[in-house]
């Protein structure tokens, strides 16, 4: 699987309501800014998409113009994306249009691949924000 279609991967599973921890590389140092918070390390970006999972549903994710740049191990992207969710708790509708950053890191092969498998992509940053224009 190309670093595209990793992304494109994500935005489905994002809507479809699937884990999402598994697409963040197991780094102490990754960061993960979102529209209102920041995690920062794998353990606090798997606990904050679970946390996302268990408080959200009816996710819409409209990418608009993803660019993707893919060298031998590492892939820098920007996209803007149209995001909308329902807060279970609050039932709340929240609807975005944001703006996406970030790179991915392409896995070593693991003993036994063949040296023309992909490895896996995972994200080791990911920055979303809020559109807005300045008036």
């Amino acid at each position: 699987m190309g670093a595209r279609s990793r992304i494109e991967a994500y935005y489905d599973a994002l809507r479809d309501g699937d884990p999402l921890y598994a697409y963040f590389a197991p780094d102490t140092e990754i960061v993960k800014v979102a529209i209102s918070e920041r995690l920062v390390g794998y353990e606090a970006i798997e606990e904050g998409l679970r946390e996302q999972n268990r408080t959200t549903a009816d996710w819409v994710v409209e990418s608009h113009d993803l660019r993707v740049t893919e060298r031998d191990r590492h892939t820098w992207f920007a996209d803007r994306v149209s995001l909308a969710w329902t807060d279970t708790d609050e039932r709340v509708r929240h609807d975005f249009e944001t703006r996406w950053s970030g790179t991915l890191e392409r896995e070593r092969r693991r003993k036994g691949e063949s040296e023309d498998s992909p490895g896996d992509w995972r994200f080791v940053g990911m920055h979303v924000s809020v559109a807005r224009d300045l008036e």
